[in-house]
């Protein structure tokens, strides 16, 4: 445990995450920096407010360093600054790999498209609704594992806003916008915040009714992303597994259920009508 009282084993590195040399790097700054100022490891920690085994790991390239530790180490060691520059080395390897390698893919779209039938898409999702999704996972994350992943997510949602912004279509089931995810308070914030960025001219949101008996999304969720390279690719998440596909004929085959479910749901207007029925409704 950390001065704070989090878990130092949520910020273990992959030791098969190709992020490890940047972390390494800053780790011999740190070390180089605190000899220079003839601080042993243990006085150093003291000072910091931190475990001397915590600070040893982050030295060795073994944890990645958080950016309030990085500003304290500024400060304790006197570096002008120097050191809290590196916060913007290590802010992509604070994340998850796979949530990486993931906002990388959708940086790089010019179109995405979702369906979803279980939770609203993570890339409209607010910071509550997230944070409540993670608090209900089991087995349960500590409270340092929520905030990182929170911030990883909050962080993917840069791109609807970047210029240019791909288009972004969802496809949402109506009986996710009822689901009282954290609560009702939560729900409405989410619902509301659905409304919003339906406004948003590079994103359309429509809603698949319950009262539709069947439709080409059954099967599961399904995420369709398309490159600036032209290249398309599928992306599926459940449970414990996070599924790039590449593969062109299963890509086509979700392609085309994509399709299908667009032409199945209601449309971007009537599905914000909708979605401000269901907000009065709850």
């Amino acid at each position: 445990m950390s001065a704070e009282g989090t878990d130092e084993s949520s910020w273990a590195l992959d030791p098969e995450d190709e992020s490890g040399a940047v972390v390494a790097a800053v780790g011999r700054q740190l070390k180089m920096w605190r000899e220079a100022a003839g601080l042993d490891r243990s006085t150093f920690a003291e000072l910091m407010g931190y475990g001397s085994d915590l600070t040893c790991k982050i030295e060795r390239g073994a944890r990645i360093p958080r950016p309030e530790f990085l500003d304290k180490a500024d400060e304790v060691l006197g570096a002008g600054g120097k050191i809290a520059a590196m916060k913007v080395d290590v802010e992509r390897a604070r994340y998850p790999k796979k949530v990486r390698d993931l906002a990388k893919l959708e940086s790089e779209a010019v179109e995405i498209g979702s369906y979803d039938n279980g939770v609203v898409p993570g890339l409209l999702q607010t910071e509550e609704y997230i944070r409540a999704l993670y608090a209900v996972r089991r087995p349960a994350y500590s409270e340092d594992q929520i905030e990182r992943l929170v911030a990883a997510r909050v962080a993917r949602q840069d791109i609807l806003r970047r210029h240019p912004a791909p288009l972004l279509t969802v496809v949402q089931e109506e009986a996710v916008l009822r689901r009282p995810v954290g609560g009702k308070m939560v729900l409405r914030r989410q619902l509301e915040h659905l409304l919003e960025v339906g406004q948003l001219r590079n994103v359309e949101i429509q809603v698949m009714p319950t009262a539709v008996e069947e439709h080409a999304g059954l099967a599961g969720s399904l995420k369709i992303m398309r490159l600036k390279d032209g290249t398309t690719l599928g992306h599926n998440e459940v449970q414990l597994v996070s599924r790039l596909i590449t593969e062109p004929k299963e890509v086509q085959i979700l392609d085309m259920r994509y399709g299908m479910i667009r032409a199945q749901a209601l449309t971007p207007r009537e599905s914000l009508t909708f979605i401000e029925k269901v907000l009065g409704e709850t």
